[in-house]
């Protein structure tokens, strides 16, 4: 199973304020969940839960390959399909496209999935479908809009979605004892050549840029009175600069997944890896 940081964690990261901005997931490869907070909810997360965090220093560069696409035309035409039913907030179209039975919900703790249950049911209670603000609409929305794959080693046929990012795990091992730090401070750029700039300002000075590799994030809490999630985050640069870069350039090395299964009628949402 893959490694999953908690929810808090990530809120901490600030990256949870990318995933409540919505927008276009798959031009940026962000992933499908957890499903949205309001921004106050991430205020709050974010000014209890941010860690202490060690002195900045360099470190080894730890390059990242992205996940591309899945080459699967039929994956593509569901996922159209999919992106209608959420758009139309369908219910009943969803669990047409939902496994009836033995449907899996994977948390911390094991299978969260009542059997008795059907699929469709199963889904709605993981991704909070019900829920009056239409989060877990934006979660099925957001899930159609990933073209990333890879498999669930647990489950035989099952394909989860967003893919992970590749790296040396030994590196990362090494970085994080050599910074006293924690893999949940880890994370991975959207795109190659961000700017790192020296204040949480669009119009600060350039003091690094990342390529494709691991980067380091030193979260900082907002103001008590803050509105809105933070739109920098501050990070430090293998070379080991301190600058910040925009919260939704970064993402976390691991996500809620959303997982699939294709048999003779077709693709399947067949289970969902995270939530609460």
């Amino acid at each position: 199973m893959r490694r999953r940081l908690p929810v808090a964690t990530l809120v901490a990261l600030t990256t949870i304020a990318a995933w409540a901005a919505g927008g276009a997931r798959a031009e940026q490869n962000r992933p499908p969940g957890p499903p949205p907070l309001a921004a106050s909810d991430i205020l709050k997360l974010v000014q209890q839960g941010a860690p202490q965090a060690a002195a900045p220093q360099p470190y080894n560069s730890i390059p990242i390959t992205l996940a591309t696409p899945a080459n699967d035309p039929s994956f593509e035409a569901f996922r159209k399909q999919l992106a209608d039913v959420a758009q139309r907030k369908d219910r009943a179209g969803l669990a047409k496209v939902v496994v009836a039975q033995d449907f899996f919900w994977e948390g911390e703790s094991g299978d969260k999935a009542d059997k008795k249950k059907a699929g469709i049911d199963n889904l709605a209670a993981a991704v909070a479908l019900d829920d009056k603000d239409g989060i877990g609409w934006d979660a099925i929305s957001g899930a159609a809009q990933e073209p990333t794959l890879e498999p669930y080693a647990d489950r035989k046929g099952v394909m989860c979605s967003p893919a992970s990012p590749q790296f040396d795990e030994k590196a990362l091992a090494a970085a994080t004892k050599a910074t006293q730090t924690d893999q949940s401070e880890w994370g991975f750029p959207t795109i190659a050549g961000i700017t790192v700039r020296g204040a949480a300002q669009a119009s600060a000075p350039v003091v690094d840029k990342l390529g494709l590799e691991l980067v380091r994030v030193m979260p900082e809490a907002p103001a008590a009175d803050a509105k809105q999630p933070p739109a920098f985050m501050r990070v430090v640069t293998p070379s080991g600069k301190v600058g910040y870069v925009p919260t939704e350039a970064i993402l976390p090395l691991t996500s809620d997944q959303v997982c699939y299964l294709k048999d003779a009628s077709g693709w399947k949402i067949a289970g969902y890896v995270g939530g609460q």
